[in-house]
């Protein structure tokens, strides 16, 4: 049966935030599967400030979408024709689909996920990337140890709700820095971190001296820019930052505002460290199977954000991550499963 799908392709390299004509919607046929091949209707896409980088041209940690290619972006869904002996029709699966209702792919990258021990949008967060990413870069490169302090900023985005709760299980005291009341209550009230943090109606500095009083241990930051120059000021000997994202860069027309305060490594001998989970991609299943067993223990919970808007709302919809408008992971529902 012949279908045609919809598609957004990168019609042009953004400046500063992404307006509608950076994008091109697309209708194609779609293709049946050859040999080795399965098609995927795609259900869930991921929408990840990372997909601002990977817009730009340049030496990155990975090669920049193409102008006229498909966005970039991890999806779930499923297999609605295989030809491909790994996969048969019916089965769920994750992959990088990228922006668009069908993918046509030869199964490289492509796992196959169960939506009856999770529902698939979890699949994109804390059993996804955004949690391996926060399991990876807090215990291996953040090392916390039991009683120690660990701020996360971006804490009620996809990747600080998981790191401040790993922290938590490591009999941390966790502090998070979000934007606006109702986050702050939320990671406070539900997910137990121990204070939070309001950048938007507080002086950060003045707060971290309030809510750790002996310093921070471990940072994980997400935002970059001012907030990591406030942490800075409030590092413990030995502290260890780790680099994961500066979302308050991403869309900036001026140059990239690095930390004033670095001589605070030297005199703490701290340690600041940038993380990219690519790199631990032989590992997956160990942090899979860790947070899975933490969510069904009830240790840790997952929050998603999930939009109902199909592929055509893409362009606004990823736009709500760099407006700080999404609590958990941002996901945007593009067919039912």
């Amino acid at each position: 049966m012949s279908r045609t799908h919809h598609q957004f392709r990168l019609a042009a390299r953004p400046v500063g935030l992404p307006r509608p004509t950076d994008w091109e919607l697309v209708e194609e046929t779609v293709s049946e599967p050859g040999d080795g091949e399965l098609l995927v209707q795609v259900t869930h896409i991921s929408l990840d400030p990372a997909m601002r980088g990977w817009m730009n041209e340049g030496r990155s940690y990975i090669r920049p979408v193409e102008i006229g290619e498909v966005m970039r972006a991890g999806a779930v869904g499923r297999v609605v024709a295989s030809r491909h002996d790994g996969f048969a029709t019916g089965d769920h699966v994750y992959g990088s689909f990228g922006v668009q209702e069908y993918c046509l792919t030869d199964g490289t990258g492509v796992i196959k996920v169960d939506p009856d021990l999770a529902p698939l949008p979890v699949y994109l967060g804390t059993l996804g990337m955004t949690g391996m990413t926060a399991y990876f870069g807090l215990l291996d490169i953040g090392r916390p140890e039991p009683g120690q302090t660990v701020v996360v900023s971006g804490a009620a985005g996809a990747v600080g709700i998981v790191v401040g709760q790993i922290a938590k299980i490591m009999g941390c005291r966790v502090v998070g820095i979000a934007g606006g009341e109702s986050k702050c209550r939320m990671i406070v009230d539900e997910l137990g971190f121990d204070a939070a943090i309001d950048y938007k109606s507080q002086d950060v500095r003045k707060a971290l001296r309030e809510a750790a009083p002996d310093g921070v241990d471990v940072y994980f930051d997400n935002v970059g820019g001012d907030v990591l120059d406030a942490v800075l000021t409030r590092l413990a000997r030995g502290a260890r930052i780790v680099i994961c994202g500066a979302i308050s860069q991403y869309n900036s027309v001026e140059p990239v505002k690095g930390p004033a305060n670095y001589m605070s490594l030297l005199v703490n001998r701290a340690s600041m460290t940038g993380m990219v989970v690519f790199d631990y991609a032989d590992r997956y299943p160990e942090a899979t199977a860790r947070l899975a067993e933490w969510l069904a223990a009830g240790k840790l919970r997952t929050k998603e954000d999930v939009v109902d808007g199909g592929v055509k709302a893409f362009p606004e919809t990823l736009l709500r991550l760099f407006r700080g408008e999404n609590l958990g992971k941002l996901v945007l529902k593009v067919a039912d499963a």
